[in-house]
């Protein structure tokens, strides 16, 4: 019989599993990104796949039509979308020097009007320009950098690489994810088997969640902003729409940087502020029908990922690794947060926390 594993070697065996992971994730940082967005993309397709495959549908065959399909969507919101943004990006830099000006005029109505209500001391002529100088440089500041980043966006990815590579992975993966699964069991330690079971369980519980529901809350987003903002007649309505609803999966910064875009941009086209408000209240409305409609029918109780730890986990990751983070940061902000549940159940039920206090 084999002797028992010490205390110091179950230690080092999850350590020596961490630390390779983080170096390699460290070392292959740059090459790495492809394959994650694959494994993603296996995951996120391998409910419906496994469902085919329920159906008759041999493995392989179902992995090939979700693939196939997701290209597919891919590809026609590319020819769709990307001449309307690439027009836009057109017309923004065209009207940016009208924008300013029509910023300037506004902020300087508002500011005379201030200081006639409040006198010429508090709201002087220098404050003014200074006021009317600073709103135009904002929206100059905004209208370039929404420029470069429409403009630029494709840039980012290496388009050969997540054009070939990252479909070919992902159908692998796709396909062998049943036996992907089982191998990964296998090798689980016995002793600990069960638990690290029940702690994937969970993770997959609380991630599928997550992502399912995240994905159809900004794609009802980005639909709702797009349409509201377009029917108003703002200009770049359908992109400043677009990037707020794509954004959401960030909580509260997504929201936050489309509606000081669209406010902005409001404010230099119309010159007035009943645009501003009317911008402002379909940026509230769509918050109210996200907070109270969408996303408690959508995840109710079942998602316990905090919006704080997400955000924390999106920009460190996105700090650490770029992009690559920024795909690692959810799931493993996840794994991070059953284990703190897991180790904090297990306190509560240790002697550490259960010990009676000392009397006399």
């Amino acid at each position: 019989m084999p002797r028992a594993a010490t205390a110091r070697q179950r230690l080092g065996l999850a350590l020596g599993v961490a630390i390779f992971l983080l170096g390699a994730i460290w070392l292959f940082s740059a090459i790495l990104t492809p394959f994650v967005l694959a494994a993603v993309i296996a995951y996120f397709l391998d409910p419906p796949a496994s469902g085919l495959v329920r159906l008759g549908v041999g493995r392989g065959i179902s992995a090939l039509a979700m693939i196939l399909a997701l290209v597919g969507v891919a590809l026609l919101c590319v020819l769709l979308l990307y001449p309307v943004l690439i027009a836009q990006v057109s017309i923004l830099l065209q009207r940016l020097p009208s924008y300013v000006l029509g910023a300037g005029a506004a902020v300087r109505e508002a500011l005379v009007a201030l200081a006639m209500r409040l006198g010429p001391d508090v709201v002087d002529a220098r404050l003014q320009d200074l006021a009317v100088g600073q709103a135009g440089a904002i929206i100059s500041w905004l209208g370039t950098s929404l420029a470069r980043l429409l403009g630029g966006g494709v840039a980012i990815f290496n388009v050969f690489t997540l054009v070939t590579v990252t479909p070919v992975v992902a159908f692998y993966l796709l396909r062998d994810w049943p036996r992907i699964v089982l191998r990964l069991d296998a090798w689980l330690p016995r002793r600990s088997a069960a638990t690290l079971r029940q702690m994937a369980r969970d993770t997959d519980r609380l991630l599928s969640a997550w992502l399912r529901g995240q994905l159809l809350c900004c794609a009802l987003l980005a639909v709702y902003y797009a349409t509201a903002l377009s029917l108003i007649g703002l200009e770049l309505g359908l992109t400043v729409g677009l990037m707020s609803g794509i954004l959401s999966f960030i909580p509260y910064i997504g929201s936050i940087t489309g509606l000081v875009t669209a406010l902005a941009l409001a404010l230099a086209q119309y010159g007035t502020w009943n645009g501003v408000l009317v911008v402002l209240a379909i940026f509230v409305t769509g918050q109210v029908v996200e907070g109270y409609i969408i996303y408690p029918r959508l995840l109710g109780d079942r998602v316990e990922l905090h919006a704080v730890w997400v955000i924390f986990a999106l920009f460190a990751g996105g700090v650490a690794f770029g992009f690559l983070g920024v795909l690692l940061a959810v799931p493993l902000a996840a794994v991070v947060g059953v284990i703190a549940r897991y180790w904090l159940r297990r306190y509560l039920e240790s002697p550490l926390y259960l010990d009676p206090p000392r009397t006399g």
